[in-house]
């Protein structure tokens, strides 16, 4: 399982939305090689460090082939869709979605390696950007929401660059899977919520939510 890396993207922090609020969610297209640290991008900046960033969500990567199906259900979207970014992702590639990729894969990312945590919870921020408060419902209605990765070893990436998966642990908990579960509310049996807080490769924030879950 391999494909290439489409665009890397970072932001720095600036006024985002209505009250002008700090916000690292714009991306900008990097044309040079970027290090990847355990905390994520050089140069890529999160204002909401409880909610954003960290070793737990340290690369957001997003699915550009989500854009034609969004643009064919919200045509006035197409503008904002022309290329990557959209999505506040520092990866961007053709060929994979949630439903390929699983919990706790390993991936060689250019000379980085990194594991998959969770996939990606919308927020606010993206209905702002959009100009439209329903894309959070819609990401959420139809799992487009893209993944974040840690960072097991440091290294770089740029456009071009590879991702091979290395490792696959959990081949039935897809990211797909695991957001219609925890943010999706799709009922499912105790007993899968319990296998998947079991999982130590899953972020402690949705591990967190899988306990609350349970009771």
């Amino acid at each position: 399982m391999e494909t290439e890396i489409r665009a890397v993207l970072t932001g720095r922090i600036a006024r985002f939305g209505p009250k002008g609020e700090p916000s690292g969610y714009r991306k900008a297209v990097r044309a040079d090689r970027v290090t990847v640290t355990m905390v994520g991008l050089s140069d890529d900046e999160q204002a909401d460090l409880v909610h954003h960033g960290g070793v737990d969500k340290a690369v957001h990567h997003y699915a550009i082939d989500h854009h034609e199906a969004w643009v064919a259900e919200q045509p006035a979207l197409a503008s904002a869709l022309d290329g990557p970014g959209a999505f506040g992702e520092n990866v961007s590639t053709l060929g994979w979605k949630e439903d390929d990729v699983c919990i706790g894969d390993r991936f060689r990312m250019g000379t980085a390696l990194v594991e998959i945590s969770q996939g990606r919870q919308p927020c606010w921020k993206l209905g702002h950007h959009f100009g439209d408060p329903a894309m959070v419902g819609r990401v959420v209605g139809t799992g487009r929401c893209g993944w974040y990765y840690r960072v097991i070893e440091p290294g770089a990436i740029m456009a071009g660059d590879r991702i091979r998966l290395i490792d696959r642990r959990y081949p039935e908990w897809t990211v797909a899977r695991t957001f219609r579960i925890l943010i999706g509310k799709v009922p499912t049996s105790r007993s899968d919520i319990a296998d998947l807080a079991g999982l130590p490769q899953l972020s402690r924030s949705w591990r967190a939510r899988c306990h609350a879950m349970l009771g």
